[in-house]
């Protein structure tokens, strides 16, 4: 899958359910279940025990599915998420180190950023998306606004803390996704294994971010 297309694939979707759980036998049993409930798309972060065994794994048996890699700090971990077959890589912080290597291997890269500095500095580095992270701890959708002014030009991804009440929020206020975590991933259960509730919350959020893409294609004038 190229750069362009694991991008489309998360600007289509709007969801990048992000999985730091406890094992990489949780983080396949993650990603086989939200890709099945129309989330083809994850983000194993390199906090997961065996986590590039996961990318791996996931890369080679679903090659539909974009497969990320996340919390990625250095260059030398960015190389060997790539080798292991990442499609994308994201990170809590803005590394040009990372970036630099993401675009320079034509992989999709989501640096976090924090100020308008750090959005600055990531668009130079010609990041393809920029993840505000952690979004909820700084202001959440209202952050998200007050960014999307002087930067109406960037995508932005909303990460940190997003929940039901709030996605749709994070949409309206200018981001292409939202970054979600345990509200969409529970470990309790992928612990018990329950593709009903995981599907559940699924489905949730996929209805959540498109009702909030249609209200925010109408005018202003038809939301009063």
């Amino acid at each position: 899958m190229t750069r362009d297309a694991a991008r489309a694939r998360i600007e289509a979707v709007g969801i990048i359910p992000s999985l730091r759980l406890s094992s990489a036998d949780d983080a396949r049993f993650a990603a086989e279940t939200v890709a099945a409930a129309g989330i083809p798309i994850v983000e194993v972060t390199m906090t997961v025990p065996g986590a590039l065994s996961a990318i791996d794994d996931l890369a080679t048996a679903m090659p539909d599915l974009v497969v990320g890699a996340g919390t990625v700090l250095d260059a030398a971990t960015a190389r060997r998420c790539l080798e292991a077959g990442a499609r994308f890589i994201t990170s809590p912080g803005f590394d040009l180190h990372v970036v630099e290597y993401a675009v320079g291997h034509e992989v999709l890269v989501l640096p976090g950023v924090l100020s308008p500095t750090d959005i600055m500095a990531a668009l130079h580095a010609r990041a393809d998306l920029v993840k505000v992270f952690p979004c909820a701890a700084l202001g959440g959708p209202q952050y998200l606004k007050a960014l999307s002014a002087p930067f109406p030009l960037t995508q932005f991804v909303a990460a940190g803390g997003v929940n039901q009440r709030t996605a749709g929020e994070y949409i309206t206020a200018g981001a292409v996704a939202v970054g979600i975590g345990a509200e969409l991933v529970p470990k309790k259960a992928v612990q018990d294994r329950d593709r009903r509730w995981v599907t559940e919350l699924a489905h949730r959020f996929l209805g959540i971010v498109q009702a909030a893409r249609s209200l925010a294609r109408e005018p202003d004038s038809a939301r009063r």
